[in-house]
């Protein structure tokens, strides 16, 4: 046994005498502190000592220190002055003084905790010695008044890598787009989807500042030796009555490299009155510059000149092909599921593709990782619940919300039979699971379902429903590489059928499905470079149309479509490169392939001669899988921004897209019986460039953002179609539909306060969106082969939302909105041709409906703040519409005694009166 007690007073002796040392180096204190501020008696201590304190002043101005203190140790001063105080205090083997009220503080790492007497509570001490690098390098920060040392001192060699993520404080759920930098030196980063960032900086102490929407403004002070993770718990931001003060920051409007890009969370789209009173994201989206749609009662988006079709719209990275309920009165999401809503115009990341205009980016909530909760809402129209909690605390979380319509009882108010005797209604259902397995690696599941049935007078009833499936694994390879692998299926199908004539009783199918697998990785090398590559591969299914007899009595004749398959691939790498801190550039290659397989015919037709059944020539016949089309082709991604000062910049960006999918609708607006055509070896797929230059300006401490863009768009080998088109169950459709081009163009003037008692945004565009159809033959020229308005071509479009909070229980919101009117074509005169009475009609899309012009106001009234409490409520009343204005939706015409007459159909011709309880708990 010797040896062993050998080795233990051995130690022991190393021990007291390391403390002996300590103690006798350590300078003794001596003086008198009467009624000193504590801020200042922590600054006497430093000069007369290596110590340095760190502390909030906000929280020590009503502390006052009275003492005599005759030869004692710094920590024994520091125990008395704050002894029977709710402060507490920690001293690091660096001399640092950490002062905190409340809850017992910890440092990184800590060494010696000293508790005032009278005040209890556990720290978890961290083991110096211990040969765990997480002892070093990954910390929970929740506290802003700490410092956080990262990594192993001698680590790294000239550079350090800091990753981690930045979650809500109270549920655990990322924040998404949220600002963490360093002003000295200037670097910075903005979190992903998955709340995550990477900083990659030389050693060093750093002050790094955290903004973003929703969040209050915070900072974290770390000491950076090597390579680690720091996870940061933020507070929500709550609108406080007083005023409110605003840090400068590197704000993203004007530092930022993205142009074209809108972001919208959703606190603020809630605060934007719309029919019916429930939160529309498709209706605030549609308030946004560049966004217009082509009449009331349709949730499809025109964006900066381009269809409805050519908008990639995302669900947690699933397609959704139909956005709506009700034929457009409402959106399929559910509000109170989603975290935020992207919409990008112009220079659209390398990893998004397949669509020409625009990409509009959903995501939803992970779901409170802390503790179980909810929150619904009931209107005249719908109601929704949703419930929300941890499956596993801080790992695991899961989210699921519901919501339907009780239409029907308004139906039946109306005095009109054939109305009183229709029904209309919607449900759908979301769920979402997000799990954390270890530092590395995360899986995330959703799912969503939605099924709409409508029935006008016993006759026509029309069902659709959308389902989509997400399941993604996110791995971090490294601090400085992340990898996020992501199976998505999408499935639309709608069925129309008629039962009043036995006779001729069928119904009518169609349906898309598309299953994808992607792979998206970002790798940051340093401060200056952000790279994003990888690759993904869709395969679409579809059946374009099905017509069934319904009943032993009908007559028709079932047919049915040969269905399409297709396989859509692509490859992308793009770099952001900060060459200056003024001047940066991002670069982006991406490379789509697309196969259009068998099985399938495919008819041959005369060269030079207009697609008709009469010019047929030959039948090819292609087996399953066979190829029977192929395209491919580069789409670039380049833009670059310049700071001409801390508060404005220039931004231009050139990017072109391809679409090999295409829409095909006789209305102008989107229907739910509307069909998606695949390309093939006659119907070529789309191309798109746009080219954008922008001036971008913040004002009052960046509190209000300014920009004005300006952009030119050229298209081809879009679907425009030859008068009298068949649409429906065509089985040479080719003959009816032609490729067309056209351009865009425009100026957009956008103002934003997003703070303070007022706020909200105006803005105002200026947009041509023009069309041509100058094909081979005379016959299928359009106008002549000159330019003409596309249907959703709206000159002039303004619009103004506003929020004023009165106080925390009382706000009130506004929207309003002027446009154009669209395009028409109109019927001029008649004539015989044969004995036949015929009708002249203008050229296509020579005039224009009257312009469009709608006010909305809400009154937002919340209930008591109190913490505990079973339940927030709050209500929402409003009117949309508030002057009445009949605002056309189409004009049609009749022939009524032997004239023609117009008529005008108004979808909201009265002002529509709303009011929604809504809760959470």
């Amino acid at each position: 046994m010797k040896p062993v007690y050998t080795v233990l007073f051995v130690a022991l002796f190393a021990l007291l005498g390391r403390t002996g040392h300590a103690q006798q180096s350590e300078k003794p204190i001596t003086g008198d502190f009467a009624h000193l501020p504590f801020e200042q008696f922590a600054r006497q201590l430093e000069a007369q000592t290596p110590y340095r304190f760190y502390f909030d002043p906000r929280a020590v101005d009503s502390l006052f220190v009275t003492l005599q203190v005759r030869e004692q140790p710094v920590r024994a001063v520091v125990e008395r002055a704050l002894q029977n105080t709710p402060f507490h205090f920690v001293v690091d083997d660096e001399n640092r003084v950490f002062v905190s009220s409340g809850a017992a503080i910890s440092p990184a790492p800590a060494t010696d905790f000293y508790a005032p007497k009278a005040v209890t509570g556990a720290v978890a001490q961290e083991d110096e010695t211990s040969n765990e690098p997480a002892a070093r390098s990954r910390y929970v920060s929740a506290s802003e008044y700490r410092v956080y040392t990262i990594g192993t001192a001698g680590s790294a060699a000239g550079r350090a890598t800091l990753a981690g993520h930045i979650r809500a404080q109270k549920t655990g759920e990322p924040v998404i787009g949220a600002s963490i930098y360093s002003e000295a030196p200037n670097v910075g980063a903005s979190t992903d989807q998955f709340g995550a960032f990477s900083l990659t900086m030389p050693p060093g102490r750093y002050d790094l500042k955290i903004r973003g929407v929703g969040i209050k403004n915070t900072k974290r002070q770390v000491v950076l030796r090597g390579d680690g993770k720091l996870e940061i718990e933020v507070e929500e931001d709550i609108v406080a009555l007083k005023e409110v003060v605003i840090e400068a920051e590197k704000d993203k409007n004007v530092s930022g490299m993205q142009m074209g890009l809108e972001k919208l969370d959703i606190k603020t789209m809630r605060q934007v009155p719309t029919a019916f009173g429930e939160t529309d994201i498709l209706r605030v989206v549609m308030t946004l510059p560049g966004v217009k749609t082509v009449g009331e009662g349709s949730t499809g988006l025109n964006v900066r000149g381009g269809a409805t079709d050519q908008n990639l719209i995302l669900f947690n990275d699933a397609t959704i092909y139909n956005p709506s309920h009700l034929f457009g009165f409402f959106s399929a999401f559910n509000p109170d599921i989603l975290q935020g809503v992207e919409l990008y115009k112009s220079a659209i990341p390398a990893k998004y593709g397949g669509r020409l205009s625009s990409v509009l980016d959903i995501t939803t909530r992970e779901g409170n990782k802390k503790k179980l909760s909810g929150s619904g809402g009931i209107g005249p129209l719908t109601s929704r619940l949703t419930l929300e909690g941890p499956l596993v605390t801080d790992k695991s979380s899961f989210i699921l919300s519901g919501r339907a319509s009780y239409s029907d009882w308004i139906l039946r108010q109306l005095s009109d039979k054939n109305f009183a005797q229709s029904s209309a209604g919607f449900y759908d259902i979301t769920g979402h699971i997000s799990h954390e397995i270890n530092e590395k690696n995360s899986v995330y599941a959703t799912g969503y379902f939605s099924s709409d049935r409508f029935r006008l007078a016993s006759d026509t009833a029309y069902h659709y429903t959308n389902q989509t499936a997400t399941l993604k694994w996110r791995h971090n390879f490294t601090n400085q590489l992340f990898g996020v692998l992501t199976g998505t299926y999408s499935h639309y199908a709608y069925d129309v059928s008629s039962t009043r004539n036995s006779v001729s009783a069928s119904e009518l199918k169609y349906a898309i499905t598309q299953s994808g697998l992607k792979a998206d990785l970002s790798y940051y090398p340093n401060s200056r470079h952000t790279v994003d590559f990888g690759g993904s591969t869709l395969l679409y299914n579809t059946q374009p149309g099905s017509l069934q007899p319904l009943g032993a009595a009908s007559l028709v004749r079932p047919d049915v479509l040969d269905p399409e398959r297709a396989l859509e691939s692509a490859l992308y790498v793009s770099d952001k490169f900060d060459i200056t801190p003024r001047f940066s550039v991002s670069a982006g290659l991406r490379y789509s392939f697309f196969q259009a397989l068998g099985p399938r015919d495919v008819y041959q037709y005369v060269p030079g001669e207009p697609r008709t059944e009469s010019t047929i020539t030959d039948t090819v016949r292609y087996g399953a899988n066979k190829v029977l089309a192929n395209y491919h082709g580069p789409e670039y991604r380049l833009s670059a921004r310049y700071s001409l000062s801390e508060k404005s910049s220039v931004k231009a960006s050139y990017t072109r897209t391809r679409q090999y999918i295409h829409q095909l609708t006789n209305t102008a607006s989107v229907s739910p019986t509307d069909v998606w055509k695949l390309s093939d070896a006659t119907l070529r797929p789309q191309v798109g460039d746009q080219y954008s230059v922008g001036y971008y300006r913040n004002f009052k401490a960046n509190t209000i953002e300014a920009s004005v863009e300006a952009y030119y768009k050229t298209l081809r080998d879009f679907v425009d179609y030859k008068s009298g088109a068949t649409l429906v169950l065509n089985h040479h459709i080719e003959t009816d539909i032609i490729n067309a081009q056209g351009k865009a163009y425009g100026v957009e003037v956008f103002v934003k306060k997003l703070t303070g008692k007022l706020n909200g945004w105006a803005s105002y565009t200026y947009s041509r969106s023009l069309v041509q159809v100058n094909a081979a033959t005379t016959a299928e020229m359009i106008n002549g082969g000159n330019y003409y308005p596309s249907n959703f071509d709206k000159p002039h479009d303004f619009t103004l939302v506003g929020n004023y909070r009165f106080s925390r229980r009382f706000s009130t919101s506004l929207n309003f909105n002027y446009s154009t009117g669209r395009p028409i074509t109109l019927p001029l005169s008649k004539y015989y041709l044969g004995n036949s009475l015929r009708v002249y009609y203008s050229d296509r899309n020579a005039y224009r409906v009257p312009d469009y012009l709608r006010l909305d106001l809400a009154v937002n009234i919340e209930g008591n703040h109190r913490v505990k409490k079973l339940a927030h409520s709050s209500w929402t009343v409003g009117v949309y519409n508030l002057t009445g204005r009949r605002n056309p939706y189409s004009i049609y015409f009749k022939s009524v005694g032997g004239q023609i007459k117009g008529y005008q159909l108004s979808i909201f011709g009265n002002p529509i009166p709303t009011i929604t309880y809504n809760f959470k708990f």
